[in-house]
């Protein structure tokens, strides 16, 4: 009598998963049958985001590392494959938005945006592709979004990293034609992830953070995440070389590469009709202050038009 031994469950790790889309990412991913590895910088968020997976049935490690350093994520990544097994598929997801005009800007916003946002996808990338090449099988997927297609007024720092990974992953696609590892940019446009808790604001915080969040929540603007999250695990596991998530951010890519002049000039229009800083509006603060900030009858409104969003950060690790 032969002995059938069991196929093990593929193995992914997704890079920045302790909330958000990273999250909702683990999750489908663990619903179609893979183990999870998650990794974050913090970890009691890694703990409650493990806790909902696991709630669900999916098999979940975790480590703590800071995408930002290259040793920390080779390290990691060997830890990975010597415990857990081979990585089939890897979503790197960790970002960080910042929200503001560039006279509240400075160096440091934009440091912070390309050692999370670039230099994360780049850490993981030349850590996982020689391991993948060698074995001629593997799936990465960068995400990226529509403001590294298009750069979106007071996104500044967000913008510059996102076009950077664009370009990263597109040329990491090609550079491993052949050798059976395919890598799939994702630029999603808004999804109700409830990110904007966490984002950070700059200059006049709660006009930011009002505009931000009520396009960052509402329907037809943003789109269902749990949608978005398997409309990308889709196509990273089918190897497709680019996912735009939203009809908004399939137009705004369109256009802008038919009419760049366009563009460029209702870009202009948008970032003149944004709110200006206060003079010497130098600190920066999250969501939950910036909401605050509003006087008592302009965040009633909000928190109706951002009801969605609201509830998307409390079902996405969000809120603390």
């Amino acid at each position: 009598m032969s002995i059938t031994t069991p196929t093990p469950q593929p193995l992914a790790l997704v890079v920045g998963a302790s909330r958000g889309l990273g999250l909702l990412i683990a999750r489908e991913l663990g619903e179609r049958g893979h183990r999870v590895v998650i990794c974050a910088r913090d970890a009691g968020e890694l703990d409650r985001a493990a806790a909902q997976l696991r709630s669900g049935g999916a098999t979940v490690s975790t480590y703590v590392c800071d995408v930002a350093d290259h040793e920390q994520v080779e390290a990691m990544i060997s830890a990975v494959e010597d415990t857990d097994g081979v990585i089939d598929t890897a979503v790197v997801v960790a970002g960080v938005i910042q929200v503001g005009p560039l006279d509240s800007l400075d160096r440091s916003h934009f440091t912070e945006a390309v050692d999370i946002m670039l230099w994360g996808p780049v850490n993981v990338g030349l850590a996982l592709a020689p391991r993948m090449r060698s074995r001629r099988s593997g799936r990465i997927g960068v995400i990226t979004s529509i403001g590294g297609l298009v750069s979106v007024p007071h996104l500044l720092p967000y913008s510059t990293a996102k076009f950077g990974a664009v370009g990263f992953s597109q040329g990491l696609r090609a550079e491993l034609a052949g050798t059976g590892v395919t890598v799939t940019t994702v630029a999603p446009g808004l999804m109700r992830t409830g990110s904007h808790v966490r984002a950070k604001f700059v200059g006049n915080h709660g006009a930011e953070f009002a505009w931000f969040s009520a396009g960052a929540s509402m329907p037809g603007v943003s789109m269902n995440a749990d949608r978005a999250a398997a409309r990308i695990v889709d196509g990273v596991l089918a190897g497709r070389a680019m996912i735009v998530t939203t009809p908004l951010a399939q137009v705004g890519m369109r256009v802008n590469g038919l009419f760049p002049t366009l563009t460029s000039g209702l870009m202009g229009v948008m970032s003149r009709l944004l709110p200006r800083a206060p003079a010497g509006a130098t600190d920066t603060v999250d969501g939950r202050e910036a909401r605050t900030r509003l006087s008592a009858g302009p965040r009633r409104v909000l928190d109706g038009v951002t009801t969605l969003g609201r509830r998307a950060a409390t079902r996405n690790n969000e809120e603390p």
